[in-house]
């Protein structure tokens, strides 16, 4: 390989950290409606970002989470006071990992390993501290520095200008096939875990392997 991968970047929501253990949190103050709450909340959160990038009106994602929560619970007819929206944003900074991920993430070393994510920098510390991964990462990037969301290709960039690598030389690990299509597309080795068996997205790029998990990472780099 002329380029062998010589750091790995993840994405964080999703990918290392399962959004959908705010069920929990949801399940709590709303019973009965966790599920389908943290579902469209997810998917409004995510539109948001989108939405915002289109517009020219960033906002960091720790706005764009409350106003997906808002828009989720309006839509489910649900209320959610000042107090209940704080709890379960706070769910947000005490994620659970997917099981895989903390030895998966020790099979890597001595790799670099490297987070870049929506999350705002304040939110990425929380989660990260609070599953004790600050030690496997080199670094925690969020799309603050470029003031704009994932998939803009300045945003990609992040990594290979804090790495002093070329995009091929880095591989680039998310669950979100949208974000492997970005990231494809600048010019990165994609892996997408794809824990959920979805279809491939239909966009310009592809990604060059498609996982079940991250434990397949460290024998496909051999």
């Amino acid at each position: 390989m002329a380029n062998p991968i010589q750091a790995l970047v993840f994405d964080a929501y999703g990918t290392l950290f399962d959004v959908h253990s705010v069920i929990t949190a949801c399940e709590s103050r709303f019973p009965g409606r966790g599920t389908e709450l943290s579902r469209l909340w997810r998917s409004k959160q995510l539109e948001y970002t989108w939405l915002r990038s289109l517009m020219g009106r960033h906002a960091d994602f720790a706005q764009v989470t409350a106003e997906g929560l808002r828009f989720a619970c309006r839509t489910l007819g649900l209320s959610c006071p000042p107090e209940t929206e704080a709890v379960l944003l706070a769910a947000y900074q005490a994620l659970d990992c997917f099981p895989e991920v903390k030895d998966a993430l020790e099979a890597l070393a001595p790799r670099p390993l490297v987070i870049l994510s929506n999350g705002s920098p304040a939110m990425l510390a929380a989660v990260v501290r609070h599953q004790g991964l600050e030690p496997r990462f080199a670094a925690v990037l969020s799309v603050e520095a470029a003031g704009i969301f994932k998939p803009h290709p300045s945003v990609y960039a992040l990594a290979p200008q804090r790495l002093g690598l070329p995009p091929e030389a880095i591989g680039f690990v998310s669950a979100n096939g949208w974000d492997v299509a970005g990231a494809a597309a600048f010019g990165f080795t994609t892996f997408w875990v794809n824990r959920a068996d979805a279809p491939e997205e239909v966009l310009p790029a592809c990604p060059r392997h498609a996982i079940r998990s991250l434990a397949e990472i460290p024998g496909l780099l051999g």
